[in-house]
């Protein structure tokens, strides 16, 4: 069973300094219909002005995963962390406890442009931590490329929960295929581009979930980048 979210229909809004689109309910756009799905609660689509960002702000029981698609964004948070993150850069945070932080865009002269995920941990009162790894192109091309893990494994970062987080970098033509296992269930969002998923057409935005699917095939019809969630 698919379900389409399209981008058209996502939560926007334009406050200058910021133009953003949320996937699921945030802040203040609010749809019942949409609050997330299984464990993974935010995806914030972001276009930050040069020398704009986001003040420093809390978070707390939440697993903070942000991919820069163009441009950078400047960290810095309680725990002492501090970097610029650029495309191919993930970054986790696990809000635990709690945790304050910020993030800029250093350019006087290019916006940034990212997508903030935050997924529910599978516990409250982790202890707040931090992890930043590249992904180069090379390992994404053509192929589904394992970011984020429970585990950790095949040089993914860690997340508190059961998922799995996955994206590829497809050329017109090129396709992945990806199992889903039993009572398992997945997310996919079209960062760029366009593609086939299962035979259904999504562009640039848009994003399905997907239940009671053996497997996902994904064939790109434009350049595109996707990522994938599988939740449990």
């Amino acid at each position: 069973m698919m379900t389409l979210r399209p981008a058209a229909e996502r939560g926007h809004f334009d406050h200058g300094w910021l133009d953003t689109y949320h996937t699921f309910s945030f802040a203040s756009y609010h749809d019942p219909k949409h609050m997330g799905f299984r464990s993974l609660r935010v995806i914030n689509d972001d276009r930050v002005q040069p020398g704009e960002g986001f003040g420093t702000h809390g978070h707390r029981d939440m697993e903070i995963i942000t991919w820069v698609l163009e441009g950078a964004l400047e960290h810095k948070d309680s725990m002492g962390n501090g970097s610029v993150i650029v495309p191919g850069d993930l970054q986790r945070m696990s809000a635990g406890t709690g945790v304050t932080h910020s993030e800029f865009n250093p350019s006087r002269e290019a916006p940034v442009h990212l997508l903030q995920i935050w997924l529910l941990p599978s516990a409250r009162g982790l202890a707040p931590s931090y992890e930043q790894k590249r992904f180069e192109d090379s390992e994404r091309r053509g192929r589904l490329r394992l970011l984020a893990a429970r585990d950790g494994r095949d040089g993914a970062v860690t997340i508190h929960q059961d998922a799995l987080v996955w994206t590829a970098l497809l050329e017109p033509g090129q396709a992945v295929r990806h199992a889903l296992g039993r009572d398992r269930h997945a997310w996919v969002h079209v960062a760029r581009g366009a593609v086939s998923l299962n035979g259904v057409a999504l562009g640039v935005g848009d994003g399905a979930a997907l239940s009671e699917e053996g497997a996902l095939d994904i064939r790109a019809s434009a350049p595109a980048e996707v990522l994938l969630f599988d939740l449990g």
